[in-house]
Formats: C-alpha cells, structure tokens, sequence
C-alpha cells in the first residue's frame, strides 16, 4: 500500500470512494473502448468511415446526465430527508449526503458519461446498417408474418378498432417519448450513481448494453426492418398503413409522432447524423428495455413488478399503435430479454439447487 493510498484514504475519504468504484467499474470503460472501436471498425468496413454520431450526445449528455438527473436525485434526497425525519434531521443529512453516498453519485457520473459514449456508438452504428442491404429487406415478410399471427390482420387495426381516438393517442405519443425515457434512463441513472443498487448494479449494466448491442444492433442488423411509418417508403406499397399514418396526422401537438418519424426519415434520406438518429424496427429496443427493467424489478418486489410488465404491454401496445413497430418486434424482444436476464443471472451467481419446501426426514 503506497503512501498516496494511506493519505487518500485517511484524509479524503470522498476522493477515495469515487477512485475505488471507478477502479471497480474498469470493466465497463473497457467494455464501451472495445464497442467503439468495433463500431469504428464497422462504419469504415460499410464505407461510412465519417458517419460518427457522437457529437450529437454531447450537450444532451451534459445537460441530461450531468446536470438535470443529479439535480433531481440530489432533491429528492433532500425532500426525503425533510419529510422523514422531524427530529435529528441533522444526522439524517449527514448520513444523506456521506462521503459513500457522493462517491457513488460522482463515479456514476463518469459512468453516464461513458453510456453517452456508448449511445453515440450504437446510433453510428444503426444509421449505416441499411448500407449493409442496401435498404430495408424484411418489413414485407415480417408484416405479413405479424398478420398471420393475428388471425390476417395487421395488428394496428385492431387497436385503433378499439381504441383508436385523440386521448389514447396523446397518452401513447407521451409515453412513447417523454415517459419511457425518463423511466429506462431514470432507471439506469439510479442503479449508476446510488449505493442500494450495489446488489444488482454490475448486472444490470452488462444487461443495458446487452439490450443496445444485441437486440439494437445485431438482430437488427440481421433482419433489418424500417416499420410500418415507413413501410410504403421501403416498399412502394403505401397503401397497407395509409389508415394508421392518416390517423397519425391527426395529432393536434407539435412534437407529434408524426414528426418524430419525419425526422429520423430526413436523417436517413440525407445521411445526415444526429440525436436519436437510425431506422430500424425488429426488434424493438422500447420494449426491450422496460422488459428488462421489469425482470429486474420483480426480483425485488412482486406487486411493483407487476405494475412494471403492465407497462410492458402499454409500451408494446403503444409502439404498434402510432406505427413505429409491427407487434411481432415487441414480441421478440420480450423473449430474448427474458432469456438473457435469466442465463446472465444464473450464470453471474451460479447455479443453486432448490431448497426443497419441507421435508420428511425422521
């Protein structure tokens, strides 16, 4: 043990706790270097060497993970303590705000930076995956297998059959947008930067990436898919979700689906790179990442987990009623999560054999 260890440990504790879980956290810069130099290498193999979407998260990375989200966990931790603690309230802001507790929000700070890193990566990596083909391959063989699977009919029309009028929309078009992202990234911000997710935290981090790079990137890019908002775009036949895209239209907001999509298809028209930016449907990340999140929620509470595959299926439903996926991109998604939760969990904590519930022993 050096002497530079001794001092940082006996005289800056906060110094100290940030170095150990940064050091503890090796892995995971280790884990975004080698994804970015493989997406790198992948933009030059498909001839779109400068086709780098990483200047896009910069400002929106600072702001977001830097600035707004650890305000807001520093506010709640604040209001906590208020409405908690009538007396003693002191020691509670003590123990509140330890040395621990702002190690594990300055480390997982750096760490959130790194997920920006990473989300430039995979978006670099998801705009040039049509170049692989050429375009959009699969979108009639999968709508048609979406049909197929529900009784001949694209499954938007059953929805919108159902529930096909303004408030729905609103609520489908903000959750789509605003909710799941402060859900999945509130979500991920938590289990970065806060001491009780410790348990979980390293497996829960190697999941995230698992949910961008294998279900975002390489399924995707295997059988890529623009979605039915583009479905007439990449195949010539406008007709088939004319009625959903009409009913789209409708949207009295300004930042509408509608829009949205008319973005990203601007990207991709023009090749320009940005925030967010790259079309592909199967499977669906939205869905992929609050089923992940569900399995990890129901580990801990099972009415909250619950509650969170309820919002599994309003997500599933949601992005196939404003047309961003056809139903079977959620229904694979939820499948390859599940199976990946469940071999990493076993295969992070071993194997144990079930305690048996009684036993008839003399």
């Amino acid at each position: 043990m050096t002497v530079q260890t001794l001092y940082l440990r006996s005289e800056n504790p906060l110094l100290s706790g940030v170095l150990a879980r940064l050091t503890a956290d090796g892995w995971f810069y280790w884990a975004v270097l080698f994804y970015t130099i493989m997406g790198f290498a992948f933009l030059i193999a498909v001839g779109d060497a400068g086709g780098a979407s990483h200047a896009s998260y910069v400002l929106p990375a600072i702001k977001g993970f830097l600035l707004m989200m650890p305000l807001a966990a520093l506010s709640f931790d604040v209001i906590r303590v208020i409405v908690r603690f009538d007396q003693r309230r002191r020691l509670a802001f003590r123990r509140t705000f330890s040395a621990g507790r702002l190690a594990a929000l300055g480390s997982g700070m750096m760490m959130m930076a790194g997920i920006a890193v990473f989300q430039g990566t995979f978006t670099s990596i998801k705009t040039s995956l049509p170049l692989i083909f050429g375009g959009f391959p699969y979108d009639r063989l999968q709508a048609d297998i979406d049909a197929w699977l529900h009784f001949g009919a694209d499954p938007w029309r059953t929805l919108h059959a159902v529930a096909g009028n303004d408030a729905v929309r609103l609520i489908a078009e903000i959750n789509y947008g605003e909710v799941w992202f402060t859900v999945c990234f509130g979500a991920l911000f938590f289990v970065a930067t806060s001491p009780a997710a410790d348990a979980v935290r390293k497996r829960y981090l190697i999941m995230f990436m698992i949910v961008w790079i294998v279900v975002g990137n390489l399924l995707a890019g295997t059988f890529l898919s623009a979605g039915p908002a583009f479905y007439g775009n990449v195949t010539g036949d406008h007709a088939r979700f004319a009625g959903l895209l009409a009913f789209l239209a409708q949207s009295p907001l300004d930042a509408s689906v509608m829009l949205s999509q008319r973005y990203l298809w601007l990207l991709h028209e023009n090749n320009i790179q940005g925030l967010g930016g790259g079309i592909s449907a199967f499977p669906s990340v939205h869905v992929a990442l609050v089923t992940m999140n569900a399995l990890f929620v129901i580990e801990r509470s099972r009415p909250w987990g619950i509650a969170a595959f309820a919002y599994v299926g309003f997500v599933l439903f949601s992005s196939v009623y404003l047309g961003w996926h056809y139903a079977i991109d959620g229904y694979v998604s939820i499948a390859v999560v599940t199976a990946a939760h469940f071999g990493l969990r076993r295969f992070m904590t071993g194997f144990r054999p079930a305690v048996p519930a009684y036993s008839s022993g003399r």
